[in-house]
């Protein structure tokens, strides 16, 4: 999953710890959404949104890796 956490994050003046800190995870968990090792549970993509003030999806964007899998109902 790609997301636009660290743009969005520096374009505030905060650092991962702040960052972190507001939305009661890790350093290493805000580390892991910039670089898109880590996809959000909906609870924390809801508390991003929150405090960035924007939609979920313009925060996180699904990659193709991210896709449903084929062999489902047409």
């Amino acid at each position: 999953m790609r997301s636009k956490v660290r743009e969005l994050r520096t374009d505030r003046g905060w650092s991962q710890v702040q960052l972190a800190t507001a939305l009661g995870v890790s350093r290493q968990t805000v580390n892991a959404l910039e670089t898109g090792r880590y996809v959000p549970s909906l609870t924390l993509a809801f508390r991003a949104s929150a405090i960035f003030e924007l939609p979920i999806e313009h925060i996180f964007f699904p990659t193709e890796d991210d896709a449903p899998p084929s062999g489902g109902r047409q």
